[in-house]
């Protein structure tokens, strides 16, 4: 394999030393762009334009294009496992991501079975394959999925939900059964992830995006337990290059110490924590990820700039920051704020290194 010619991201979450401190953006290839727009018009739907590895290929590389990032994330969502199981994925005009068979029955908790990447996921690989080799080595690529707990909230709920009633419930009146999905997902996810690791992907991320609504003692029980599962299962290194694997609790600054005791390389933090803060509580145990607030980038350009220096200064001297949002960029950010994020972020962190 021939060497990255930017690989600060990869350093920065191995907390090696780096120039500056780099910079991706959660959903960067998204509606906010108008080239994205166009093609998923193209596409006809959200999931034609995942499933296509051609069409995952060209809007992976838009936001490249444009901002000087420095990495690449995988275009595709993290409900692609629950449809590989069969439970028939489709996205209502506004209103996100719904299942037409979600887990009601226990016999359909019993017959649940781990799906084959490379045959159930193949246009995942495919996809994951086409990106790095359009990428040419200049920057790495990122591969993901969601957590078990988030994956089990849609299988449940079958959609997104306020309050998940129906998968909290589940936890306290039929833990077993929950637990029966979670060891599901657990395997599923890892499986993928490694599939993921094979077919390219340089650095891997865990979304759990509805793990901070789970009580203190049930996170442990319900999410955190099963993403150290993942995090053991994972290939580490791949023809000789480490894999750095990123875990990113929504709401979970609460419980930074555990998540960083998973063994895990990074913890993404969401903007709510502070990151000077969170970076005492891990020590050098993990290196963080995050966490401008994406509502910033509504703004301006001198706003974006001022609150990007604030972040920067929150973490301080040294490596082992990944800047990025505290999650996903608004489909009406300005791209011209994005812009000016990634410029700010790569002139003004210089200081501190």
């Amino acid at each position: 394999m021939s060497k990255l010619k930017n690989d600060t991201f990869l350093r920065a979450l191995l907390r090696q030393p780096t120039d500056y401190t780099p910079i991706w953006m959660m959903r960067q290839a998204g509606r906010y762009l108008p080239e994205y727009n166009e093609t998923r018009a193209r596409a006809g739907n959200f999931l034609n334009l995942c499933k296509s590895p051609d069409l995952a290929t060209e809007v992976t590389l838009q936001p490249l294009a444009r901002f000087p990032l420095d990495a690449a994330i995988l275009f595709s969502d993290i409900l692609t496992i629950p449809d590989a199981m069969g439970l028939g994925l489709y996205f209502s005009q506004g209103e996100g991501p719904k299942f037409e068979r979600p887990l009601r029955d226990e016999w359909e908790i019993r017959d649940l079975a781990v799906p084959d990447p490379d045959v159930h996921l193949r246009y995942v690989m495919d996809a994951v394959r086409q990106i790095r080799k359009a990428l040419n080595n200049e920057v790495p690529l990122i591969g993901f999925s969601g957590s078990p707990f988030t994956l089990a909230c849609y299988m449940v709920e079958g959609g997104s939900s306020s309050d998940f009633a129906l998968v909290k419930t589940m936890a306290y009146s039929r833990p077993e059964l929950l637990h029966r999905i979670l060891e599901i997902n657990a395997q599923a996810v890892t499986i993928y992830l490694n599939a993921q690791i094979e077919a390219g992907a340089q650095a891997v991320m865990v979304f759990d995006s509805w793990g901070g609504a789970l009580s203190h003692a049930a996170y442990r029980e319900f999410s955190l337990s099963y993403m150290e599962r993942i995090v053991a299962g994972l290939k580490r290194e791949h023809n000789g290059e480490k894999v750095p694997v990123i875990l990113f609790t929504k709401g979970g600054g609460l419980w930074l110490e555990s998540i960083a005791a998973t063994g895990c390389d990074a913890i993404g933090l969401d903007w709510t924590v502070d990151l000077g803060e969170a970076r005492r509580r891990v020590g050098d145990k993990v290196a963080l990820q995050g966490n401008l607030d994406p509502a910033v980038l509504l703004s301006n350009p001198e706003a974006v700039r001022r609150e990007a220096e604030k972040v920067l200064a929150s973490y301080g001297q040294g490596s082992g920051h990944v800047f990025n949002l505290g999650h996903g960029i608004s489909q009406f950010t300005p791209p011209e704020n994005a812009a000016a994020l990634v410029e700010a972020v790569h002139e003004l962190s210089r200081q501190y290194h």
